[in-house]
């Protein structure tokens, strides 16, 4: 029977995943200690089930072309419709209704030049339900990956050494792929475990071209494979976005230490009227109170914080959620 929190196993195989979202089954069993088909057995059930998705993308500081962070101020009762919109969009990420549900946030990825200007300029809702936008360039990212947490640290050191070290996902000067490399990467944002024979059909490549140039973006830091999970069942019940103020002298420090928070999943200067944004993911209400008292709270630097907790996601990093 299906149940509403993940057991010891669940856990350690979620996390042997945001090490190495495509290890075979093999190896994940081995550092499980377990056998491969319980392992594939496991994930074959999350999966499903919709609990885990391993999706491929670019790290956080890949898109040289521009990365933002919009919130949109809705009129009452129009948060749904307009995230529903941004949420269908393949250059959007992480869309969220936010604070009393009047407004939406998202990231929007822009792969080539002119995207961004259109995207901002053109193709953002048009419509009287759309009170205001703010658009936050994300100018540098401190840790960014919604599906590497690091207080799910479920498996023992030496273990988790089986499936290497933990992935460079803000990794600066990276290459850009090759324009032909896009329709392997929107096959590998659906489904980051697909086999080698299916992402040669889609691509039109030989299985050893594909198994060739994914290692090859890998090696060189151009793609990371992202473990995205539920995270009520792994017992996380509360998140919010933190948008603080910090003086140019310290932000460098401050967004460090935030990084450095296990409930921490992504944090980034940014421009406008606040430099830092972070998203922090706890087991309750009461977890990010002691946060806010405690971690922030000696951060000196920080001179305004805004709290966002998120009320929905609709979208994760590619996936749309019903």
């Amino acid at each position: 029977m299906e149940t509403d929190i993940a057991d010891e196993l669940d856990r350690q195989l979620i996390h042997a995943l945001q090490l190495d979202g495509r290890a075979p089954f093999s190896r994940l069993a081995e550092a499980l200690g377990v056998s491969d088909q319980t392992v594939a057995r496991r994930y074959r059930r999350l999966r499903s089930a919709d609990r885990v998705r391993v999706v491929a993308a670019p790290p956080a500081n890949h898109y040289g072309h521009g990365r933002w962070m919009l919130r949109l101020r809705c009129a009452p009762g129009a948060a749904p419709t307009v995230a529903t919109a941004l949420a269908r969009r393949p250059d959007t990420a992480w869309v969220q209704i936010v604070s009393n549900g009047t407004e939406v946030q998202c990231i929007t990825r822009a792969r080539v030049p002119d995207e961004t200007t259109e995207l901002l300029l053109d193709h953002l809702p048009r419509t009287g339900r759309v009170l205001d936008v703010a658009a936050y360039s994300l100018l540098h990212t401190f840790y960014g990956s919604p599906g590497r947490i690091r207080l799910l640290d479920a498996l023992p050191p030496d273990n988790a050494q089986l499936l290497g070290p933990e992935p460079d996902i803000t990794g600066t000067g990276l290459p850009h792929c090759a324009p032909d490399d896009l329709r392997l990467l929107d096959v590998l944002a659906a489904d980051g475990r697909i086999g080698l024979a299916d992402l040669a059909t889609a691509t039109g490549w030989s299985v050893s071209t594909v198994r060739r140039r994914i290692d090859l973006l890998r090696a060189t830091g151009a793609l990371h494979f992202y473990t995205e999970f539920d995270l009520s069942y792994l017992g996380y019940t509360a998140e919010t976005r933190l948008w603080a103020s910090v003086s140019p002298a310290h932000l460098e420090a401050t967004g460090t230490a935030l990084a450095s928070y296990p409930g921490i999943c992504f944090v980034a200067a940014t421009s406008g009227p606040t430099n830092l944004t972070a998203t922090l993911v706890c087991k309750d209400t009461h977890e990010i109170y002691r946060y806010l008292t405690s971690e922030v709270a000696a951060l000196p630097a920080i001179t305004h914080l805004e709290t966002t907790p998120v009320l929905r996601t609709f979208k994760r990093l590619s996936r749309l959620l019903g």
